[in-house]
């Protein structure tokens, strides 16, 4: 009984309901958020230590077994995300100690973030389409609550904009699985992944495929569906803008991955290359709004963006190595991206602005905070020896070994114009004089509590991002064990159904 597999849902679901009935509390409310986030960790780190040595485990709710249950299914993939999340939800936690201001903690800021938590590990655990789509929508309401929790303007319009093409992704969703279960008579994985190849009308399952491309590919925030993310990301406090950045989107390259490796390979040629196009508009799109911006904030917006192109980049290559380094990508990405979002809020605490043209000499001021800055930025433009380094490089030699020099070329283009953005932010924001009259608050002049709650998961998530780029082996065999197990589907379906 593989009870443990659904504490990744249980813990913040708990937490969320404790948070509750200390609405009134902001100090216990405080405590309790980080204590459930340390806790969370603790289950991520078990629950991981245990896939990784014993394979994929399943827990069949209430013991009825696959494919007529409810399952949760943790293979080396979901757990990996699972971890991620952790650590994102931790440092979030902790950063949102010193920059959440009191209104949204009374109105339910915490509990809010618990519950987003749950549904984003939910989707990741699940082991049939429906669920995925129940722990979606878990999702979807409380990220939308967080996005226009203060009421600005800004924020109100941000969230229309989000939650409107959000749920005609979840409508096309439901649509596109109410099909399959027509096609196939299953919603299991497993189940799903068995029967297909049994389907004669292949024209159908393509175009099923399609329709999760287009719903996941709306979250992921894929070319050309990535409208809304620039037009939303910007606007919560930093502290939400940063487990936006780094998590919300990866459920949907999480989806992608598991229905693009598991499900739908009947037809390589049609749907990965399908896949491969994306991936390079997406890539390019993305960088070249980012070039264009001058807010901090929606140059990372349109970043994470650019960024996706290369994890899908590796699903569509769909070969040991192209997987592995989608994988890698996945999770270095993750801890780069809202590395990058946590210091942006820290210039705000201290400018009052995002607006590039109206920061500078924050190096001068706290020189800490520029070469902290440096750390993700340069990591996200691909520059050795950190972790993003090794996450292109493996993209790129899997590119080259498949032979699609095209895409390869556009990768590395894509990285210049990277690091060209990062220059950019660091020129404007870190190393040009301030002739402006501050608008905000100097670093030196706050509270050493404020400062240190700050700082402390910043340097937290760069040393990560250090220990990934100087340490990368056992991260580079994890992401090949996550490859291997993903191109071999027969391991998922016979841990799951017993099929051989």
């Amino acid at each position: 009984m593989n009870s443990h597999l659904i504490l990744p849902v249980v813990v913040p679901f708990l937490s969320g309901i404790i948070l509750l009935f200390f609405r009134k509390n902001r100090d216990i409310q405080r405590i309790l958020s980080v204590v459930a986030s340390l806790i969370s960790f603790a289950v991520a780190i078990w629950l991981f230590w245990d896939v990784k040595t014993n394979g994929i485990q399943n827990l069949y709710v209430g013991n009825w077994k696959a494919p007529f249950g409810i399952i949760f299914t943790a293979d080396l993939l979901s757990v990996i995300m699972v971890m991620v999340s952790a650590i994102i939800g931790l440092s979030t936690s902790i950063f949102s100690l010193a920059t959440m201001d009191k209104a949204r903690e009374h109105f339910g800021y915490y509990p809010l973030l618990q519950i987003m938590i749950m549904g984003i590990n939910g989707s990741f655990m699940t082991g049939d389409l429906f669920n995925m789509f129940v722990w979606f929508e878990v999702l979807l309401i409380s990220s939308f609550v967080l996005i226009v929790l203060g009421g600005t303007k800004q924020q109100v319009e941000g969230g229309i904009k989000y939650v409107t093409i959000n749920l005609l992704s979840s409508l096309l969703f439901v649509t596109a699985v109410g099909i399959l279960y027509a096609l196939v008579g299953a919603l299991n994985y497993g189940d799903i992944a068995q029967k297909i190849p049994l389907v004669q009308h292949k024209g159908m399952i393509n175009l099923v495929a399609m329709m999760f491309l287009i719903s996941f590919g709306i979250k992921a925030a894929i070319f050309p569906l990535f409208f809304w993310l620039p037009a939303s990301y910007h606007t919560p406090p930093a502290a939400v803008s940063a487990i936006f950045a780094g998590m919300l989107t990866k459920v949907g390259v999480y989806a992608l991955y598991r229905v693009f490796t598991l499900l739908f390979i009947h037809d390589l040629g049609f749907t990965h290359t399908i896949l491969l196009i994306i991936a390079c508009l997406t890539m390019l799109t993305g960088v070249f709004g980012a070039a264009s911006q001058m807010d901090f904030r929606r140059i990372l917006s349109f970043h994470i963006i650019s960024q996706i192109g290369y994890m899908i980049l590796g699903l569509a290559l769909f070969t040991p190595l192209g997987i592995a380094g989608g994988v890698f990508y996945i999770f270095h990405h993750i801890i780069v991206k809202t590395n990058l979002f946590f210091i942006s809020g820290v210039v705000k605490e201290m400018r009052g602005t995002y607006y590039l043209k109206k920061l500078g000499g924050i190096y001068k001021l706290y020189p800490v905070l520029g070469l902290l800055f440096l750390i993700p930025a340069m990591s996200l433009g691909g520059i050795p020896p950190l972790s993003g380094f090794w996450a292109k490089f493996a993209v790129a030699k899997a590119g080259i070994l498949s032979g699609e020099y095209v895409a390869v070329g556009i990768s590395l283009f894509v990285g210049l114009l990277t690091l060209f953005s990062m220059i950019k932010i660091w020129n404007e924001v870190f190393w040009k004089d301030n002739n402006q009259e501050n608008a905000g608050i100097e670093l030196k002049e706050m509270p050493k509590s404020k400062v240190f709650l700050m700082f402390t998961p910043i340097v937290f998530l760069a040393l990560i991002t250090i220990t990934i780029g100087l340490f990368p082996q056992p991260f580079i065999e994890i992401a090949n064990e996550a490859s291997a197990q993903l191109l071999n589907p027969k391991l998922y379906i016979h841990s799951v159904l017993g099929a051989k």
